[in-house]
């Protein structure tokens, strides 16, 4: 039962909170896309719902392996009572039938999540959909409202890039996350990372957070780590890797509902 309550609040979050109002199939009828199988053919992060630009922390990417398998990288965790939703490649089998592209995950033998996207239009750049999430529990049927979704195309990936000792800090004005100070992140092949602060001294002391997991894909970012017994999460995109320098941006949004662009500069020191 708390598969589901994730599985169906996640969506909630996915639809970036936003009341969707259900379409009919007669509405706005589209051909089916021209070697749609073929074009959608590698990895998607969703980019606009509802035409709005979606916060970086609602994020999610669909990579596309071949026109029968993908795989799932999300995390949730902006509202903690709502969704604890962590998938990282999680494996989709794929059926497109038209302009129809219906991703299905067997979770157990009682519980199958099951992702529908309608294509309106697809291109080298971008894919314009309309999704619905079902869950089938014992054969029941639980559907969320269908959303208007875009995916802009992911050209790179920096999962291993990333890996190594970075120092960094803000350079935005503001960030939730970020303090202004100088710190460390040691990224780590298997997943794992230690974070870093300087002493009085300042010497660099690991902290005594637990958990500390990350996962890249694409340019997404997630972490997770555990302090003092609570979990807490943080998101970025990486815009760019390059000469030991790495960029990030973020899209965050305040509870007024105004957005604002963080960004933060790290040097490989290792």
């Amino acid at each position: 039962m708390k598969k589901l309550l994730n599985f169906m609040l996640a969506a909630a979050l996915i639809g970036g909170a936003t009341v969707f109002t259900s379409c009919t199939k007669d509405d706005n009828p589209v051909d089916p896309a021209t070697n749609l199988a073929e074009k959608i053919i590698g990895k998607w992060i969703t980019a606009e719902f509802n035409g709005q630009p979606q916060p970086t922390d609602n994020k999610a990417v669909l990579n596309f392996v071949s026109d029968t398998k993908a795989f799932l990288s999300a995390s949730f965790i902006a509202h903690p009572k709502l969704s604890d939703l962590w998938n990282v490649q999680t494996e989709y089998a794929v059926v497109i039938a038209g302009n129809k592209v219906t991703l299905t995950n067997k979770i157990d033998e009682h519980q199958t999540i099951m992702i529908e996207l309608t294509v309106s239009s697809i291109s080298t750049r971008e894919m314009q959909t309309l999704m619905k999430n079902t869950m089938i529990i014992d054969g029941q049927e639980i559907s969320s409202p269908e959303m208007t979704i875009s995916f802009t195309k992911v050209t790179r990936d920096y999962n291993e890039a990333i890996i190594g000792i970075w120092e960094g800090q803000m350079t935005s004005e503001q960030d939730a996350y970020s303090d202004g100070k100088v710190h460390r992140w040691e990224y780590k092949a298997d997943g794992t990372y230690v974070y870093y602060s300087q002493d009085e001294a300042g010497e660099w002391v690991p902290s005594d957070n637990t958990l500390n997991e990350y996962f890249v894909d694409g340019t997404l970012l997630c972490s997770r780590w555990i302090d003092n017994e609570q979990e807490f999460r943080e998101w970025w995109e990486i815009a760019s890797i390059k000469n030991g320098v790495m960029q990030w941006k973020a899209l965050r949004q305040k509870e007024d509902g105004s957005t604002y662009t963080a960004t933060f500069e790290m040097k490989k020191v290792e």
